[in-house]
């Protein structure tokens, strides 16, 4: 790979792209393990969700927008329900929250996690049973931590000795014994970016197993009694494909329960695996169903518990993206379409890293299609990029696109569920997109469109 000064995002062979990336047969073709499960090109060649064509969502509800397939959302969350039937599977909150998503979470009898107030807030608002929310995140404040011990949150999972003090302090002023996990820094590499890894030893969650302050954490809230300590917690990171990592964790994780069980003569009924499993962004990715999954940490856990001498502790794991991650694409316009010199072809949209900023973060890789029609062309290979002003402001670094590809085509990229909406900003004071649920022939906006007005509302100056 060549150097270049604009950064690694650039500094590929032009026309060449990435070693996997395969000229199509068919542009027009859909890849469906990249798609949410009720989309699928009309023999006008436009592309449609939930019995809906996207020319009719771009017309009513404007371009970029967020598109949800909710029977696919809904067919994911009970995915995850049967396969892991008898475990407590939580949403991420973090990955992509509402109320109208919430709401959905709870009718498919899911668990939901949340890492902040204003996550609980959403939560408590759309009338999440509160017993069936656990609450993450390495610096919860006095007053986080107050909402949820009066909104009786089912779960806290503490993260540092200055959390449980702050915790321990405020259930004693309340007379309350909330449940509580701790979370178990194991000290495994996940196979992922190094920002979304979160067991090695070098980062900010979690207390540390190797140098002994896990074993301290669950010592400490068993001799003060004030909390009721249910398991232990861990997570390796996010956009997982191989179980392998699981093996290890679990093993680490259990030895210690196994350590606290033979030091303190209790054995903890609960264990939090965390997940984090990955989706398909692109051809290269191979995501597991969720019932391998399910079998294969199943009996990873079985096994680490023969090994142990314990019994099977109730299992709790967080998919992460990989329920929400694939029930959304986000529809752009196009705007520009450049060659420059022979090099590459940019094509710009009316969005970029406001709305997806994964690119530019986590050197993260998506597909893309043009959707408003289909194409007889040949196949160019394009980069999609935004309106924004940086060079790095890139929605898809590599895609085959057909060479007749225009301003006004619209444009699809899918796997935007997760994080994306989450991570949105205003740079350059692009109001964010809608998010919009379709469903059996019939859309709804679930979360509108920013306006300008939005923003100057929040400019008191």
């Amino acid at each position: 790979m060549r150097a270049h000064e604009a950064g690694a995002l650039h500094g590929d062979l032009g026309q060449r792209g990435p070693a996997w990336l395969r000229t199509p047969v068919d542009v027009n073709a859909l890849v469906p393990q990249l798609w949410p499960r009720t989309v699928s090109r009309a023999e006008a060649g436009h592309l449609e969700i939930g019995g809906v064509s996207v020319a009719e969502l771009a017309a009513e509800h404007g371009t970029p927008a967020y598109l949800l397939d909710e029977d696919d959302l809904r067919s994911r969350c009970r995915d995850f329900a049967s396969a892991f039937a008898g475990a407590d599977v939580y949403y991420a909150g973090k990955s992509f929250l509402c109320k109208a998503v919430v709401r959905v979470v709870d009718e498919e009898g899911l668990f939901l996690d949340v890492c902040s107030g204003g996550e609980l807030a959403v939560a408590l608002a759309a009338g999440f049973p509160a017993e069936r929310i656990g609450f993450h995140g390495n610096n919860k404040s006095v007053s986080e931590l107050t909402r949820a011990l009066d909104a009786g949150v089912g779960r806290i999972v503490v993260d540092s000795f200055d959390e449980i003090e702050r915790l321990t302090a405020l259930a004693a002023e309340k007379q309350q014994r909330p449940q509580v996990l701790v979370r178990v820094t194991v000290g495994v590499e996940a196979h992922t970016h190094e920002f979304i890894a979160t067991a090695h030893e070098d980062q900010k969650f979690g207390f540390s197993l190797a140098g002994g302050s896990a074993f301290q954490a669950a010592t400490k809230i068993l001799d003060e009694d004030v909390l009721d300590l249910r398991g232990l917690h861990s997570h390796i990171g996010s956009q997982i494909f191989d179980t392998s990592g699981f093996e290890v964790a679990a093993r680490r994780v259990l030895e210690l329960q196994a350590q606290i069980r033979d030091a303190r003569g209790v054995e903890l009924p609960e264990l939090d695996l965390g997940g984090g499993f990955g989706i398909a962004y692109t051809t290269q990715d191979d995501p597991s169903s969720a019932g391998d999954l399910a079998k294969r940490i199943n009996k990873i856990v079985e096994s680490e518990c023969e090994l142990a001498s314990l019994r099977k502790p109730k299992l709790s794991i967080e998919p992460g993206r990989a329920i929400v991650g694939p029930s959304v694409f986000t529809l752009y316009e196009v705007g520009t379409v450049k060659d420059v010199d022979g090099i590459r072809t940019y094509v710009s949209v009316d969005g970029g890293m406001s709305d997806n900023i994964r690119t530019a973060l986590y050197d993260a890789s998506y597909s893309a299609t043009v959707a408003g029609r289909s194409s007889d062309a040949e196949p160019i290979l394009a980069r999609v990029v935004g309106k924004h002003c940086e060079s790095g402001d890139i929605v898809v670094k590599d895609e085959f696109l057909p060479a007749d590809v225009q301003p006004g085509d619209l444009l699809a990229v899918p796997g935007t569920g997760a994080y994306c909406r989450s991570m949105a900003s205003n740079y350059n004071h692009v109001p964010r997109p809608p998010v919009v649920a379709v469903r059996d022939g019939a859309s709804r906006v679930i979360v509108r469109r920013e306006t300008e007005d939005d923003l100057l509302a929040l400019d008191v100056g």
